[in-house]
């Protein structure tokens, strides 16, 4: 990926193999947050690539997972 998506887009971290919430840039580099909360990390947007749509629903269910369990507000 080029351009940065806009904040909250769903990633994915080609280096880590992780996806990750878009937060933002700063340095050259992207902030991408884990979707079920935790620290933040910074990649190289050229190590970057859109999540597939089975990659945001697996997501989205991680999240509603981690929501019910308490681990995120």
């Amino acid at each position: 990926m080029r351009d940065a998506p806009p904040p909250g887009t769903l990633v994915r971290d080609v280096s880590r193999d992780l996806i990750g919430e878009f937060r933002g840039e700063w340095c050259g580099l992207w902030s991408l947050r884990p979707v079920t909360g935790g620290r933040e990390w910074t990649v190289a947007p050229e190590d970057v690539e859109p999540a597939t749509p089975a990659q945001e629903l697996r997501a989205g269910t991680a999240r509603a997972n981690a929501r019910s369990r308490g681990e995120l507000l």
